[in-house]
């Protein structure tokens, strides 16, 4: 495939202090508990460098033609900025302030459609800002109702290809060194569909609450183990008295 020509010449450059960003809520009561899920599993499994950001919602800004566009993920990881948080706390430039996300991801809502917007004139679509400007290796798109995940990988001719997933239903996405797929249960009082992390041998990244339930399972597991333990040893004590044997003599 040949790739097509950009309308428009793309440089890096800081979002201006006095652009408006929009500050409009998010569509759909599952974005902030899918995303928080997805950062916050990295971050207990110590996958989550000092200079990595997880974005959320968040502004991913090029300037195309002299215009600037900004396009907010619901999803994305960047591997390492080279700037201060300080400095990336409202938009990030990638190439200006650091590397290009190495994935982006889309959670389906009432404004379905705009995830696969390929429109390449100013503004251009989702799709073909993250495909064509930013280069993003990785794009995932998820329906949340229905546990659909589509994933794309970027090709040699700097285009989205669907990707199969493995005999797990996962995605391994290499930059990261995880896999990611579907996973159904509950969490913070949603039951449904939920995306999560696998390791290199297949052990799923838990979350916090999943940690502190396997810690309290880890207990009292100990706490029975004592407790045999101790019956055991009286056991033993009253068998020894039986024999006239003090057993603190032992």
């Amino acid at each position: 495939m040949v790739a097509t020509p950009l309308p428009y010449t793309v440089t890096w450059e800081k979002l201006p202090d006095d652009f408006v960003l929009g500050d409009e809520p998010v569509d759909n009561i599952n974005q902030p508990p899918l995303a928080a899920a997805l950062t916050e599993s990295l971050e207990l499994a110590g996958r989550l460098p000092d200079n990595a950001l997880t974005i959320t919602n968040y502004g991913i800004c090029a300037t195309l033609g002299g215009r600037v566009v900004v396009k907010a993920p619901d999803w994305g990881y960047i591997p390492s900025i080279r700037v201060s948080r300080e400095e990336v706390k409202r938009s990030y430039t990638p190439q200006l302030q650091g590397e290009a996300p190495a994935i982006v991801m889309e959670f389906l809502s009432v404004t379905e459609g705009e995830e696969y917007s390929v429109k390449p004139t100013y503004p251009p679509g989702k799709w073909f800002f993250y495909e064509q400007i930013l280069q993003v290796p990785n794009y995932a798109i998820f329906e949340p109702d229905s546990g659909v995940l589509e994933v794309y990988r970027l090709d040699d001719s700097k285009h989205y290809q669907v990707r199969e997933p493995d005999e797990n239903s996962r995605y391994w996405i290499a930059e990261m060194r995880l896999f990611l797929g579907v996973w159904q249960g509950t969490r913070e009082n949603r039951s449904g569909y939920w995306l999560r992390w696998w390791d290199e041998t297949g052990n799923l990244l838990l979350w916090g609450s999943e940690l502190a339930a396997q810690e309290r399972q880890r207990a009292e597991q100990e706490r029975q183990r004592a407790e045999q333990e101790q019956q055991r040893a009286e056991l033993l004590a009253a068998k020894l008295r039986e024999l006239n044997i003090d057993p603190d003599s032992l």
